[in-house]
């Protein structure tokens, strides 16, 4: 009697598409560009800032730079939006990023666990609590610092829409956030990628079976198990998919004309008065002018 051989199981298991990965690496770049033109503006007066503004050719250049890495994050931003939308409505997958109630108890349970009160680490899926934490706070951030910027960026434009308070309160929501995110990603993100466990799973896209064990065990077990998403009919597949790509392009264009419009926006701060068609003569007194001696003043305006 011939027996079935067990199945293999894989060695390594997918964390990050190329894309997601390309997507990624293009964020650092820009992130780093907007961290360094962007703090030595918030802090100029000091030496240390001017000398690296000096280096960039000067403040309108470094300006420029800011500028030009910040249509790189709107750019990655719509990309991503894109990317998560697809994945979320047409293949349906890719919820486990939105927290929940699990995630609350998996918070508790690892503080215990950090204060030696739990023996165990909570068993975690796809995305662990911390991580979506991470996430949730790019996105958020991310938008915050979009909006103050383009309100920077043409503030004749947004007062426009809103009042002149406005402006300032973009600057310090802008300079506070970008303080907090660079933090953010020097002490968080730095600990529990680089630190605590280095994870290189953004540099090849896999992790192995260890590293899966230890940081995402719940999805380990629910793959151990069998449990892979269900197929998509290929008639739905293209419904969806039709769907979403038209709602897509129609959002990105509507967004792309909306901030173009925006940016270009120009009015001249000096409105011209009507000239008067009547000539007006204005005369001061011919007596002696205080503090002049005895110049007599004679003033005729004359209107063309």
């Amino acid at each position: 009697m011939l027996e079935t051989a067990p199945a293999v199981r894989p060695t390594r298991y997918e964390r990050f598409t190329l894309s997601d990965r390309i997507e990624h690496w293009v964020q650092v770049v820009a992130f780093t560009g907007l961290a360094i033109t962007g703090l030595v503006q918030f802090a100029a007066d000091a030496a240390f800032p001017r000398s690296i503004i000096s280096a960039l050719g000067g403040i309108n250049n470094t300006r420029f730079i800011h500028r030009s890495f910040g249509v790189v994050v709107l750019l990655a931003m719509a990309y991503h939006f894109g990317t998560a939308g697809y994945r979320f409505y047409v293949e349906r997958i890719g919820h486990e990023i939105v927290p929940g109630r699990r995630d609350v108890r998996a918070a508790v349970h690892s503080a215990l666990f950090s204060l030696g009160r739990r023996s165990d680490r909570p068993l975690e899926g796809k995305f662990t609590f911390s991580e979506k934490i991470e996430y949730w706070s790019i996105i958020w951030g991310t938008v915050l610092m979009a909006i103050t910027g383009l309100m920077m960026w043409n503030p004749v434009a947004t007062t426009k829409i809103l009042p002149g308070q406005f402006i300032p309160a973009a600057k310090a929501a802008h300079g506070g956030e970008a303080i907090l995110a660079v933090l953010a990603i020097l002490i968080w993100h730095t600990y529990f990628i680089h630190i605590r466990h280095f994870n290189r799973s953004m540099f090849h896209g896999h992790l192995t079976e260890n590293e899966m064990r230890r940081d995402h065990p719940a999805e380990l077990s629910a793959i151990h198990g069998g449990g892979a998403r269900r197929e998509i009919a290929p008639e739905e597949l293209r419904r969806r998919r039709s769907r979403f790509f038209a709602f897509y392009v129609v959002v990105v264009l509507v967004g792309a004309v909306s901030v173009i419009g925006f940016l270009t926006y120009e009015e001249i701060a000096i409105k011209t008065v009507p000239p008067d068609l009547q000539s007006e003569q204005v005369s001061a007194p011919s007596g002696p002018a205080e503090g002049v001696g005895s110049v007599d003043a004679a003033i005729r305006v004359v209107s063309p």
